[in-house]
């Protein structure tokens, strides 16, 4: 079982500080999720009841690749993903020249955490089709790894091209979203699944059970990464429960379950609560995987 720092809605200027502890920590992957601002979105957002973010106007989202680049350079064997990168939202070619320039920065320690998104409002903001994401995605997908290759391609009619740098290996795409075509997309397209929401062992049952079916019809039989935030109290034993369905890994961001003294000895949301629960947690739990 692998274990990814869940370090979504921590402030930017404790990432690099983040990274170094959770490489120290035993946490495989660093993982930050992607908006480009905040308003008072019309599009209702789909992980809450009242259709509004669980964020504010104050919250931090900083440039996914650029903090990868900057937690890359102090640390050695940490991974780091986005989850999810709204690449539709983008161009073709705008997607794979930050992503291959953080794998290359990073030394292969990248994994693209992909998903279409919910927001209409960044999409109009930046040009792109909010209706024709998940075919546009669809095909971005190949055309990136074609990209990445280093090979020179031919795409939508344009005179043969390659890019640079392209990285050594090849980057990981994990496809996220629990939709029956975002399931689809990761078991056609991916190289694995992530989840973007905290996930019952009923609700990871019923994802799973529609990966398995999915693999099966497109004939893929190799290995396939399963990231799922689960929504358990951290104990090894519980993880290894969800290994033995196929879980290949786990979100997890201890500060949320920080206990009341942690809280009033530290501060709420500072670096400190953060570092001092991920190192308990790494005891706890990391420790005896």
């Amino acid at each position: 079982m692998k274990f990814w720092l869940g370090a979504s809605f921590a402030d930017t200027d404790q990432f690099v500080d983040l990274a170094k502890a959770a490489e120290k920590c035993g946490f495989d992957t660093l993982t930050l999720s992607d908006h480009l601002f905040y308003a008072d979105f019309a599009t209702p957002y789909p992980y809450s009841k009242s259709g509004k973010p669980r964020w504010t106007a104050e919250t931090h989202w900083p440039d996914v690749w650029v903090t990868i680049g900057a937690m890359s350079a102090v640390t050695n064997t940490l991974r780091f993903a986005p989850n999810v990168y709204i690449a539709p939202a983008r161009d073709l070619f705008t997607v794979a020249k930050q992503v291959s320039t953080a794998a290359v920065l990073s030394r292969d320690r990248v994994t693209f955490g992909v998903g279409v998104g919910w927001c209409a409002e960044e999409f109009a903001a930046t040009g792109q089709d909010f209706h024709t994401r998940g075919r546009r995605l669809n095909e971005m997908i190949p055309a990136l790894r074609d990209l990445w290759s280093g090979r020179t391609v031919t795409i939508d009619g344009l005179p043969e091209l390659s890019i640079s740098p392209t990285p050594a290996e090849p980057i990981p795409v994990l496809v996220g979203g629990d939709s029956e075509a975002a399931l689809r997309r990761a078991a056609r397209l991916g190289d694995g699944w992530i989840g973007n929401r905290i996930y019952t062992e009923e609700q990871l049952d019923t994802v799973l059970g529609s990966l398995r079916q999915l693999l099966d019809e497109y004939g893929r039989t190799g290995p396939f990464e399963i990231i799922a935030p689960l929504a358990v109290l951290p104990d090894a034993d519980t993880f290894r429960h969800f290994a033995a369905k196929g879980v290949t890994g786990t979100m997890a961001a201890p500060w949320w379950l920080a206990t009341a003294e942690e809280k009033a000895r530290y501060g709420a949301g500072s670096l400190e609560l953060k570092v001092a629960t991920m190192e308990r947690f790494a005891e706890e739990v990391i420790a005896k995987m």
